[in-house]
């Protein structure tokens, strides 16, 4: 028997490289997953309201037609953790609203998010969740819009507001608001997952900005049947909205079809 009293003689093994051996083997376990499991889902076949929003519309049409991306651009595994990380935080949030005494509803009575289905199934989405009742002063019914963001987005997002620091997220709630039929102002949450502070913001339905997206998704499905593909948004592949990186404030990751886009004329 291992004596464990003081003195015994007996020394736990401190080396550090042990433990990162083990640290780097499940972590090596935990990322094949994510990426096996990401290449298991089918490809998406429409366009969400999630993307419409996007700079570029060819990359919006690339995505929408599924196409191939360019060799060794697939989601890293540090990204697919944030994904999950934003997925299981919508759900600490939305528990935490409930309890706070928020009417939250983030499902129909069969189990399914709520949604809106456009184009024949060419341009849907699903909602975070629709609030019935407040303890704070709103409007409701109100669309309830979540997202988990880093430190320095999350900061941009509280200094700017969602409209300003996020252009996407806008576009995306005011086409939610547009085609769920809830005119009143959104309640739009963030959640900073690095020190877990919550930030919320009322936003106002916007229906020129929700007609501007609706527009754009019509005009990108018409391309894509027509064989059209759309210009780019830029005109150098070093710009941001291609190569990834800060621009004016705005993040944009780098586009999965750089080689392909950029290989054409135009």
């Amino acid at each position: 028997m291992i004596d464990l009293n003081h003195g015994s003689g007996a020394t736990c093994d401190t080396d550090p490289r042990r433990f990162n051996i083990v640290s780097d083997q499940v972590n090596g376990a935990v990322d094949l997953m994510l990426t096996q499991r990401q290449r298991a889902q089918v490809p998406r076949t429409y366009i969400g309201a999630s993307s419409i929003g996007r700079t570029c519309l060819r990359q919006i049409q690339y995505d929408y037609m599924a196409v191939p991306k360019d060799e060794g651009r697939d989601f890293e595994p540090r990204t697919l953790r944030i994904f999950e990380a934003g997925h299981k935080g919508e759900d600490i949030v939305a528990a935490w609203l409930k309890d706070a005494g928020f009417d939250l509803r983030t499902h129909g009575a069969d189990g399914r998010q709520y949604g809106y289905v456009q184009l024949g199934g060419r341009f849907k989405g699903h909602i975070d969740g629709v609030v019935l009742r407040a303890p704070i002063s709103m409007a409701v019914p109100a669309l309830w819009e979540n997202k988990v963001l880093g430190s320095a987005s999350w900061q941009a997002t509280v200094k700017k507001g969602v409209v300003r620091s996020k252009p996407i997220y806008a576009a995306q709630m005011a086409i939610y608001q547009a085609y769920m039929d809830l005119p009143n102002p959104a309640l739009f949450t963030a959640l900073n997952r690095d020190t877990w502070e919550l930030y919320a913001e009322l936003v106002p339905a916007d229906p020129p900005l929700a007609q501007q997206m609706s527009d754009r998704a019509v005009h990108i499905v018409r391309a894509c049947d027509h064989q059209e593909v759309l210009p780019r948004a830029a005109g150098d592949r070093r710009a941001k909205v291609c190569a990834g990186g800060h621009d004016d404030d705005h993040w944009h990751p780098p586009c999965a079809w750089q080689d392909r886009c950029w290989s054409r004329p135009s």
